[in-house]
C-alpha cells in the first residue's frame, strides 16, 4: 500500500476519533439543562441525546460539512494538504482535551475552524485560506449565544405569561415532561450541526488525497458517501454516550439554577438556533448556543442568580478557542515539515 494512503486512513481514523471526543465534549450541551432540572439521570440523558445526535443524518443535507471542507483550498495533486488536515485535527483534539479537563465548555467546532487555518497558514500563508468561510463562522461566535439568548428570555416571558394562573407544580409536571421533546430537538440540532463538520474533514482528506473529486456532494443515496456519514454519526452519538460530567455541572448547574421550565427554554432557544445555521451551511458552536440560552432563561427568573464570574470564565475560553486551537497545529504542522514526512 501507498505509504500515503497508510496516513490518509490514519487520518480518518484520527478525524473520527476527534468526532468522539467533540461528542463526550459537548455532551454536556446536549443534557446539562436535562440533568440539573433532575428530569433525567445523566445515565438516561446521555443515551437519549446519543439517539437524536445519531438520528440527525436523516434530517439535514451536509451544508455545513461543505462549508468546513472548502475551509482551505486544497489542491489534489499535491499530498501535503492531507498534512494540514492532519495537523488541524491534532491541534484541535489538544485543545478540546485541554478544556475538557479543566471543564470549560468550549467550541470544538472552532477548536477544529483554528485547527484547519494554523495549519492551513503555516503550510502555504494567509491566502490558501477561504477567509468568507472563516468570516461567516466568526460573525456567529456572538451572534449564536446572543441569538440564544433573545430566544430563552422570550421563551421564558411568554411562558409565565401563558401558565400565569397555573398551579407552580402543575407547570413543574407539564415541563418535565416538556424537556422530553426539547432535550431531543436539540440533541438533533447538536448532532446535524456537529457531525458535519467531521464529515467535511474527511471530505478535504480524500480530496486531497486524490480519492475524491471536489464539490462531491455528501448523501444518502451515495454508497460512497454514505459511510462518511454514518460513520461520524455514529462517532458522535458514541462520544456523547460517554458524556462530559465536568462540563455539565458549569453548564446546568454553576452558571445558574434551572427549573423543568427553565430547561426547557433554553433547550428550544438552543434548538432554534442551531436548525437554522444548520440549513443556512453556518457551522456554530452548540456550546455558544446554548450558554446563552441558559442565561438568557436565569435573566428572567432572577439576574443576580446569574454567576457572572463563571460565565466570564467561559468567555474567555471562547475568545482564545481559535488562536490558541490554531496556534496548536500550526507547531504540528511544523513539526511534519521538520521531521520531512512529507
Amino acid at each position: 500500500m501507498d505509504p500515503l494512503w497508510l496516513v490518509i486512513v490514519g487520518t480518518v481514523i484520527v478525524a473520527l476519533i476527534f468526532d468522539v471526543i467533540n461528542g463526550f465534549h459537548d455532551a454536556a450541551n446536549s443534557i446539562a439543562t436535562v440533568v440539573s432540572t433532575r428530569v433525567l439521570s445523566p445515565r438516561w440523558a446521555v443515551i437519549w441525546a446519543a439517539f437524536f445526535n445519531f438520528a440527525a443524518m436523516f434530517v439535514f443535507p451536509a451544508k455545513v460539512a461543505d462549508t468546513i471542507a472548502k475551509i482551505v483550498h486544497i489542491k489534489a495533486d499535491d499530498s501535503a494538504f492531507v498534512y494540514v488536515v492532519l495537523a488541524a485535527l491534532l491541534g484541535a483534539i489538544l485543545w478540546d482535551l485541554l478544556t475538557w479537563w479543566l471543564g470549560l465548555p468550549t467550541s470544538s467546532s472552532h477548536a477544529l475552524i483554528g485547527g484547519l487555518v494554523g495549519a492551513g497558514v503555516a503550510f502555504n500563508g494567509v491566502d490558501i485560506i477561504h477567509w468568507e468561510k472563516v468570516w461567516a463562522t466568526v460573525k456567529f461566535i456572538p451572534l449564536a449565544p446572543l441569538i440564544g439568548f433573545v430566544i430563552g428570555l422570550f421563551n421564558m416571558f411568554a411562558i409565565f405569561w401563558i401558565f400565569r394562573k397555573w398551579r407552580p407544580a402543575d407547570v413543574d409536571w407539564l415541563f418535565r415532561k416538556g424537556q422530553f421533546i426539547s432535550a431531543a430537538f436539540y440533541s438533533l440540532g447538536h448532532g446535524g450541526n456537529d457531525a458535519q463538520k467531521t464529515m467535511g474533514i474527511i471530505v478535504a482528506l480524500l480530496v486531497a488525497g486524490g480519492a475524491m473529486k471536489p464539490g462531491t456532494e455528501l448523501t444518502l443515496t451515495d454508497w460512497h458517501t454514505l459511510w462518511i456519514i454514518l460513520s461520524c454519526h455514529a462517532a458522535m452519538a458514541i462520544g456523547t454516550a460517554f458524556g462530559g460530567w465536568r462540563i455539565v455541572k458549569t453548564m446546568g448547574m454553576k452558571i445558574t439554577k434551572l427549573k423543568p421550565v427553565g430547561g426547557f427554554c433554553a433547550e428550544t432557544a438552543g434548538a432554534f438556533t442551531l436548525f437554522f445555521a444548520t440549513h443556512a451551511g453556518i457551522p456554530v458552536s452548540t456550546t455558544h448556543t446554548i450558554t446563552g440560552a441558559i442565561i438568557g432563561v436565569g435573566a428572567v427568573t432572577k439576574v443576580s442568580g446569574i454567576k457572572w464570574g463563571v460565565a466570564t470564565r467561559i468567555l474567555w475560553a471562547w475568545v482564545l478557542t481559535i488562536p490558541f486551537s490554531a496556534l496548536i497545529s500550526a507547531i504540528c504542522f511544523a513539526l511534519f515539515r521538520w521531521f520531512e514526512v512529507y
